[in-house]
């Protein structure tokens, strides 16, 4: 059961990293192709600024759960390797509780800006006047996503710990160091 939830966890993750990185990169195309456009006196597609610092901030609310599943966060591991397995296994989880802890009071003080934003029928002071509702719904769903990955990370590393699943836990949870090469 808990290796099924962490399996849909990471398929659900790799997805999202994909339609992120499909997003990023017709952005890209969208930039070159304005910037080309200007160079040649074609005109502008218009927005590209704004378009993209809307993507770029959908693309980093969502995709911090997609490095935390990956185990690609930045992890000081100077202390946590000096200790035994078992204590390596409890920094490990305590890292994730702080972590969990952190994006869940973020994703709750997201709300109130999105909510604002809703109730006064926020635009963009932009010539495409975007409603602001759009990319701050979006944004705010990357953080409510990464809020429940890490809090389920945190849960299915805690099972495997009680369980005394060390390997399971170590391939989930624990981290990669050059001492483990």
């Amino acid at each position: 059961m808990i290796e099924n939830l962490h399996g849909a966890l990471v398929r659900a993750n790799r997805l999202i990293a994909l339609i992120l990185g499909i997003t990023l990169g017709l952005t890209v195309l969208f930039i070159v192709t304005d910037v080309v456009m200007r160079k040649f006196g074609w005109g502008s597609l218009g927005g590209s600024d704004e378009i993209s610092g809307y993507v770029m901030a959908a693309v980093a609310s969502w995709g911090l759960a997609c490095g935390l599943v990956e185990r690609a966060h930045v992890r000081i591991d100077v202390i946590r390797q000096k200790l035994p397995r078992p204590g390596q296994a409890l920094m490990d989880i305590f890292a994730m509780i702080v972590t969990s802890g952190i994006v869940l009071l973020i994703a709750w003080y997201c709300w109130p800006v999105l909510q604002k934003t809703i109730e006064r029928g926020s635009r963009a002071n932009t010539a495409l006047e975007t409603p602001l509702w759009i990319p701050q719904g979006i944004w705010f769903g990357g953080w409510l996503w990464f809020a429940f990955s890490a809090t389920a990370l945190t849960l299915i590393g805690l099972v495997y710990f009680l369980r005394g699943q060390r390997d399971a836990f170590d391939a989930f949870l624990g981290i990669g160091s050059e001492l483990d090469t």
